[in-house]
């Protein structure tokens, strides 16, 4: 479980996987219902975003692999696969203190911008999945 060759796809336990950093050139796929909400995602090496209803949910910048990515009202969890130094960014509650926490290193607690954007850094090692969760403060 790690890169998603199909761009996207919905995981038997409800969550959804996205993302392929291996890929030479830009793919999209559009229109992928889950749940009645419909998701976008653009990925290759240098970048993987996910939209979800026209709206920002997820960006990595080199792309990435992401697996079981789940959004509850106060966690984000996912685990993510990539190469190297890499920034994340999220779309949470504008102006919320989060904790984040990187495999078992919590990296401590960022508070969102008025647009509900959250960015960290995370170095991660091609192959390895890396746990990620984003916790209300």
């Amino acid at each position: 479980m790690a890169i998603i060759k199909e761009l996207i796809k919905k995981e038997s336990n409800g969550t959804i996987s996205f993302g392929n950093y291996k890929l030479s050139e830009k793919k999209k796929l559009s229109d992928f219902e889950v749940s009645g909400d419909m998701y976008k995602v653009k990925t290759w090496s240098e970048i993987t975003k996910l939209e979800r209803n026209g709206t920002f949910v997820y960006e990595s910048i080199p792309g990435t692999a992401v697996n079981v990515f789940r959004e509850t009202g106060e966690e984000v969890s996912f685990f993510v696969d990539g190469d190297g130094q890499t920034q994340i960014t999220l779309e949470l509650e504008s102006n919320k203190e989060y904790n984040v926490i990187v495999g078992t290193k919590e990296l401590g607690v960022s508070k969102t911008d008025i647009g509900g954007k959250l960015t960290f850094d995370v170095e991660l090692q091609a192959g390895t999945l890396t746990m990620i969760k984003v916790v209300a403060a």
